[in-house]
Formats: structure tokens, C-alpha cells, sequence
């Protein structure tokens, strides 16, 4: 599987644990989602609301964001993360964030997390100086960049022959260290940088003026340069430099890597976080600036498989007006892209899937078409226990993508104990042929049970009812159990619709009933009511309860309903 694929939907990102959507602002159609995060101009207001979310935030995701990651966080991500409004967002947020910059994150052990906080321990025990090492410019450099290939060090100064790029003669220096990295990313080849410590106190800091270190650069007629020694240039020449520099004249010139740009260049570009190496997953980490750009509705279900696990059907319905269509010979086609991932909380990818799905429409349905619904299920198979459930969808045409991610609580069944599965309202129930049973979309068993995601339904058509109950005690001497069903239908505390029937009555007398029913709407009147089904052993006394909401419309009111499976 693409990495690409693995972030649309995570990835895509997030990518939460009972994690609310979090909405993005709008981004410009035609712009890959996929693509690093524009900079995004922040209103007054929202400058205001994030520096008191600041302010207020647990002490903990403060200590996250101002001292953990304050040197690797983008500021798109930093402002992402102030405008998030729950705990919960933060920790998906935070899961995310670590997640996107790994180099395999299918494994539960985040490898660039591990040797971020290994460099802010090695930067606190070696360049600490009346300070944490973290906020020193060498444990600043070292937590970016890592360990540099190579570090001369001169921790007592001493007696210094300079380079002839940087004039030659000797002089005295103080406490000075240069590292240099063969490469970095993003950056270049060869990268030196220099850190000086005047002062004598262990606190080195980062310097762009080589000169810096000389100790005798005050001292008149100390510590000179060759040109100097030989009366071609004077001391005094240093301090009146327009590069930012004191060093001397030097014979050959000024060598490109002392250039005054390349170095303004080098320093800024080593003082800015590390470019995240994956980019495929940098869409889920900077939810704000590109998720919501689809819209979508979803929904997951429980249904008992053993005593051990749960089929997990998870169903996405999508309007189809926010598809984009290429036309081509009288035929209009659009293609959608689902990733789904599920993960323990500890990030262990338990469950993935993909699928990419096409709708088709000619020119004479096509502007029907864009009123109707395409809806996707895929079921998964799942321990019980509390998950992570992302959900990616990009549509290809356009590049915009939707994300959702949110706390999945698998339940568990227990033998001795009445149970039931979700109460599902479909508008599509009916048996398949036997090569198709247990397989396929909305495929539960021996039927196809096609959800009603939003719930509307008009009074021409008929509700379907689908659920399973299970741990039906048997009688001792006949071996059958025995259950009765009551649906009632509500609007508000008013009392609709009641009907009954057994087990007997649908012949299904064993310690599992399924509950299959069309129920006609055209009795109702429109209006918003409740469905609950009430399930009772006769044998073991237990009831089991499950409700549902759904609208009755007028059929001219109502939005037409949901296509079957997208491609179909």
C-alpha cells in the first residue's frame, strides 16, 4: 500500500481518540491538499483567540508546544494547533503531528518521536550553562539538525591561526566550536555553522561573524591580520564593515562562503524548522488549512460475529454535487478515492482499506445526478475495545479532500447476557444469492442492508429495520427459545404506531433472531419521530432496547435518496 493512499484518509489525518471534526478553512480548489500549507492570513480576532488559548492551556500541551516541538513545529501547524478547542483534538493533533514525520508509521514505534526527545535529552546533559541545554543555540542546533558530522572544538580558546579567507595571522580567541554536516536537507552541502562563547560561562551561541571569537579584537596592534602585519590594511578597517562581520581584509578577496548573503541565507535557513520529510501525510497534521473541503456523512455499526469479535460495518455517504466531473463523450465522470485506518490508541494499525470508486451519469441524468447521494460501506472485523477510526476522501478531479477522526468503541457481548447489534434504518433490504452471502457492500449475512445515513425518508417509501439480538436462552425440553419484539413509533411523547411478533412468528427459534422488516411510511404524517424496538426473553426475563430518529417528508420535499454503491 502507497504512502500516499496510507495518508488519505489518516491520511490521507487523524488523525481525536473522541475526536470531534476539526473544520479547515477553505482552500482554493485547483490547490493540491497534498501540497505544504500557504501560510494563511489570521484575523484579528483569531490572533486574539489563540493568544488566549495559550494562556490557557493545560500546562501540559503548553510544555508541548512551547518547549518539546517549539523548534520543528511549522507556524501552519502552530496555528492549527491554537485554534483547536478540545483536549481530545489536541491529543489527535499531537498523535498526528509525530505520525506524518515518521519514516514507517504503520509501526507502533515512532522512530523520529524517540530521537527528537533523545537529542533534548542529550542537548540538556551536555550544553546546559545556567540554562536548560534545550534553549542554548548548540541544543537549539542539535535538536533541528542532529549530531553534526563534524565538531572542532577549542573549549578554552587559546591561540588561534586564522584561514587566509579570514585574513591569516594569529591571534587569542575565546571558547569557540564550529560543527559542520556534510548535508542537510533542504539546506545544502557542507554546512558549517560557528558557536562562540565571550563570555567564558559555557553559554555558546550561534554567530554569523567569524571574527567574533577573536579575543584580542579590541586590543590595538594584538592579534593582527597578515595584511595588517605587512601596513596594507589597518585594525581599524574591521568595525567599519558593511557585511556584518569584524574580520580582517583578507589577500584573496572574499571567499563565496563568507559572502554576506550566503551567510544571512545559511542562518535563516538553519533557524527554521526541518521540512517534514513525508509529505503525504501533512494534509491530516494541518487540518485546519485543508480538511472539510468535502463534506461527508458517516456512520459505523456493531454487529457480534464470536465471543471475541465484532463486524464493524463503517458506511460513507457523499453528496454527489461536490464531486467534480470531466465530460467525454456525452458520459459525465467523477472518482472518488476512501482510505480508512483503524488504530489502537497506542497508534497500532489494527485495520486498513482503500477503494477508488467512479460515478457515471449521461448527459440526461447528469443534472439529476447532482442531487442524489453515493454511499460507500466497508465492514471490518474488530476486537472489542476502544480504537481510533480515521476516514480520508478525495475526490480526483479537483484534489479536495474530507477527513474525519473519531474514537471508535467496539462493545462487547458477553455469553450470559441479553445482547443486540445496532439498530440499523435502511432503505434497502433484500436477500442475496447464496455465492454472495457474508460478502460484498451492505452485505450482513444472507442480506443486503443499505443504510439511510441521514435519515429521511418520504411516506411513499417503507423504513427498513434491521438487527440482531443475541444470547436467546433455550427451553430445557424443547431446545427453542423463545422471544417476543415490540416496535413502537413516536413523534415527540405521542405514541404513533405499536405492533408485535415472536420468534414462533418469524421462525427463527434459536439463541440468535435477526430482525428483517419493510415498515409503509404512508400512514405518517411528515414530521421527525423515534423507532425503538424492544426485544424479551421469555425464558431468561431480559429485554434489550434500541432506538432511532428518522423524518417523514412529503416526497417533493425530500432529497432523493442515496444511490447504491458508488461504481455501480
Amino acid at each position: 500500500m502507497s504512502r500516499v493512499a496510507r495518508s488519505l484518509f489518516v491520511s490521507v489525518f487523524s488523525i481525536a481518540l473522541a475526536v470531534p471534526q476539526v473544520f479547515a478553512q477553505q482552500a482554493p480548489p485547483e490547490k493540491d491538499p497534498l501540497a505544504p500549507p500557504v501560510p494563511q492570513k489570521l484575523t484579528k480576532d483569531t490572533k486574539k483567540k489563540m493568544k488566549k488559548t495559550l494562556k490557557e492551556l493545560d500546562n501540559s500541551y503548553r510544555q508541548w508546544l512551547t518547549e518539546d516541538v517549539t523548534y520543528i513545529i511549522s507556524p501552519d501547524e502552530r496555528n492549527a494547533f491554537l485554534q483547536l478547542d478540545t483536549n481530545e483534538e489536541r491529543e489527535q493533533f499531537i498523535e498526528q503531528f509525530w505520525l506524518r514525520r515518521s519514516s514507517n508509521p504503520d509501526l507502533p514505534d515512532n522512530d523520529f518521536k524517540e530521537e527528537h526527545y533523545r537529542r533534548i535529552a542529550y542537548a540538556n546533559e551536555h550544553f546546559a550553562s545556567g540554562i536548560p541545554g534545550w534553549k542554548t543555540d548548540r541544543g537549539r542546533m542539535y535538536i533541528m539538525w542532529g549530531p553534526a558530522d563534524e565538531v572542532d572544538a577549542h573549549p578554552t580558546g587559546g591561540t588561534y591561526d586564522r584561514p587566509m579567507e579570514e585574513g591569516g595571522g594569529s591571534t587569542t580567541t575565546y571558547p569557540w566550536e564550529t560543527w559542520r554536516w556534510r548535508y542537510l536537507e533542504g539546506i545544502g552541502e557542507n554546512i558549517i555553522l560557528e558557536f562562540v562563547d565571550p563570555s567564558g560561562s559555557g553559554e555558546y551561541h550561534l554567530t554569523m561573524d567569524p571574527g567574533e571569537k577573536d579575543a584580542l579584537l579590541h586590543v590595538p596592534g594584538a592579534g593582527l591580520s597578515l595584511m595588517e602585519e605587512m601596513g596594507m590594511a589597518s585594525k581599524a578597517d574591521r568595525f567599519t564593515r558593511s557585511d556584518g562581520t569584524t574580520m580582517p581584509t583578507s589577500l584573496g578577496g572574499t571567499p563565496e562562503s563568507m559572502n554576506e548573503f550566503t551567510r544571512l541565507d545559511l542562518y535563516s535557513k538553519v533557524n527554521k524548522p526541518p521540512e517534514v520529510k513525508f509529505k503525504d501525510l501533512e494534509a491530516v497534521v494541518t487540518s485546519r488549512i485543508v480538511r472539510d473541503q468535502v463534506h461527508f456523512t458517516w456512520r459505523t455499526d456493531y454487529l457480534k460475529v464470536t465471543n471475541d469479535t465484532v463486524l464493524v460495518p463503517v458506511t460513507v455517504q457523499v453528496p454527489n454535487g461536490q464531486l467534480t466531473y470531466q465530460s467525454k463523450d456525452g458520459i459525465h465522470s467523477a472518482t472518488l478515492n476512501v482510505f480508512g485506518r483503524v488504530t489502537t490508541l497506542t497508534g497500532r494499525v489494527v485495520q486498513t482499506f482503500e477503494d477508488s470508486v467512479s460515478r457515471d451519469f449521461p448527459d440526461s441524468l447528469y443534472q439529476q445526478s447532482l442531487k442524489l447521494q453515493s454511499i460507500y460501506q466497508k465492514a471490518v472485523p474488530l476486537r472489542p475495545g476502544l480504537y481510533r477510526l480515521d476516514i480520508v476522501i478525495k475526490d480526483v478531479q479537483s484534489g479536495n479532500v474530507g477527513v474525519v477522526n473519531s474514537r471508535l468503541a467496539v462493545p462487547r457481548y458477553e455469553d450470559e447476557k441479553l445482547e443486540a447489534s445496532s439498530l440499523i434504518l435502511a432503505d434497502q433490504i433484500e436477500h442475496v444469492p447464496a455465492k454472495q452471502i457474508g460478502s460484498g457492500q451492505f452485505v450482513l449475512g444472507s442480506s443486503k442492508v443499505r443504510p439511510r445515513l441521514d435519515g429521511d425518508f418520504t411516506t411513499a417509501d417503507k423504513l427498513g429495520i434491521y438487527m440482531q439480538v443475541y444470547n436467546l436462552k433455550s427451553d430445557d425440553t424443547t431446545h427453542k427459545s423463545d422471544a417476543t419484539f415490540q416496535y413502537t413509533v413516536k413523534k415527540g411523547a405521542e405514541q404513533i404506531m405499536q405492533f408485535k411478533e415472536t420468534s414462533t412468528d418469524m421462525k427463527q427459534t434459536g439463541d440468535q433472531v435477526t430482525i428483517e422488516r419493510l415498515l409503509p411510511l404512508a400512514t405518517l404524517t411528515p414530521g421527525k419521530y423515534t423507532l425503538e424496538v424492544n426485544a424479551t426473553d421469555t425464558h431468561s426475563k431480559q429485554t434489550i432496547s434500541r432506538t432511532a430518529e428518522f423524518t417523514v417528508k412529503a416526497p417533493l420535499e425530500v432529497k432523493a435518496a442515496a444511490n447504491a454503491a458508488p461504481g455501480r
